[in-house]
């Protein structure tokens, strides 16, 4: 067995355990949030009531802190109970999903909507006489379309005020989670040649696409009107969330140093362009671990600057923007994306943009945004520092397109970004890896 083979061996199964602690954390601050009694009852409020973009799970009338977290908890423990089947390997691509799904646990997605997904996938895995475990990242990232299955179990054709369980409902959740799930792996494999890998929100253009698809056949072709697209906030919790996410990622911070002896490989993790990178492949699990931590500090150091609120739409960002943290994205590469952003942000104040930068839609926005960082890496500062202006400008139009069902609405804002703005750039410029090659 190759030094490399045992090193992802070793990696995985260190990531793994860190998945598992951090789905043990949720279950813990379930039982530290502030409204503690409403832990249950806002758990069934996010299971049943609409989840399109954007809707904020802490809000009370939505669901409740503690139940957020529950939910978190429960969709977490899933997804770590699928990383034991046989043919499961855990990897950059299982953190990226994981942390993605997770972060969706606060505004979009629930234990219910995600089961529905599951059976599609097991489908797929029939089809390829495959164990499930082997499609383990692709059902992850086929809960990008968990809004929908939401709508459809309840509320269609007709949106009412309250949840109605109905035989179509039924039947058309099934069908949509077999249809996602056997299509999802087909198109995450073509999203490469979309964006030519400089979007490390892969699934992104493929769960877009296809919930555009949906979107139009469950409501446009057929003439029944979809529900408006707007976003439902509360007040949120800066303290909670706060709190909470330092205390994980400073921990992440320890045990990488523990584990690395130090800093050890991540000075060349932090260096690297992130372009199709697997860091769990390339560098040790302790440098991997302290890029989880340093990275998460970073957000929340960024979310705190601009004057964030911290909504469970806002906290749910923070581990979606994590989740690139072993595929490519650090502190380095992400940084010209996010000042990029500000300078849009800063825009606003002149009257020239229609969006403060604290703006929740902005907030999610700059998460996703910093799936580009591989244009960092490859292009340099200014190019980063572009591709966040141009994500800026579509992210808030794109959800038109999907109805708002689609959750990685700005993962697919990103592969367009790409679709028009990498082209350009290998026109006229010559990537880091061309230059070395040359050399």
């Amino acid at each position: 067995m190759g030094i490399r083979t045992r090193r992802v061996m070793d990696n995985g199964k260190l990531l793994r355990a860190v998945m598992c602690a951090f789905t043990l954390a949720f279950l813990i601050g379930a039982f530290f949030a502030p409204d503690l009694k409403e832990i249950f009852s806002g758990l069934g409020r996010i299971c049943t009531l609409p989840a399109q973009l954007t809707k904020d799970y802490f809000k009370p009338e939505l669901g409740s802190i503690s139940g957020t977290m529950l939910n978190y908890f429960l969709v977490g423990a899933v997804c770590c109970a699928l990383m034991f089947l046989p043919g499961a390997t855990v990897n950059g691509g299982t953190v990226l999903g994981f942390f993605l799904t997770l972060g969706f646990c606060s505004y979009g997605m629930s234990i219910l909507n995600i089961i529905p997904l599951m059976l599609g996938v097991a489908v797929y895995a029939l089809i390829k006489r495959q164990p499930f475990g082997k499609y383990l990242n692709f059902y992850m990232f086929s809960t990008a379309v968990s809004p929908l299955i939401t709508q459809v179990l309840f509320y269609y054709p007709v949106m009412g005020e309250t949840p109605r369980l109905t035989p179509l409902g039924v039947a058309l959740a099934l069908a949509i989670g077999v249809v996602v799930g056997c299509t999802m792996p087909a198109l995450c494999a073509h999203s490469q040649a979309f964006h030519k890998g400089y979007d490390l929100y892969n699934a992104g253009p493929a769960a877009g696409f296809l919930c555009f698809l949906l979107f139009a056949i469950l409501f446009k072709v057929r003439g029944i009107e979809a529900p408006v697209i707007g976003a439902t906030l509360g007040d949120g919790n800066r303290m909670f969330v706060n709190v909470f996410c330092a205390a994980l990622f400073v921990l992440c911070v320890i045990g990488g140093l523990v584990l690395n002896g130090g800093l050890g490989d991540y000075g060349k993790l932090i260096t690297d362009s992130g372009y199709k990178a697997d860091f769990t492949a390339k560098y040790s699990g302790g440098a991997c671990l302290l890029n989880i931590g340093v990275y998460g500090l970073f957000i929340l150091l960024y979310y705190n600057l601009i004057g964030a609120t911290f909504t469970g739409t806002t906290m749910g960002t923070v581990f979606c923007m994590l989740c690139c943290c072993c595929n490519g994205a650090t502190v380095l590469n992400v940084f010209p994306i996010l000042l990029g952003y500000v300078a849009m942000g800063l825009l606003n104040k002149v009257g020239a943009t229609s969006f403060a930068i604290n703006a929740q839609a902005i907030v999610v926005g700059a998460c996703f945004g910093s799936g580009l960082a591989p244009i960092t890496g490859e292009y340099g500062l200014i190019a980063g520092f572009v591709a966040g202006i141009l994500h800026y400008c579509l992210v808030t139009s794109v959800p038109g397109i999907h109805g708002g069902f689609n959750l990685y609405n700005g993962g697919f804002t990103a592969g367009i970004v790409c679709f028009v703005y990498v082209p350009i750039l290998e026109h006229y410029f010559k990537s880091k890896s061309q230059r070395r090659l040359k050399a």
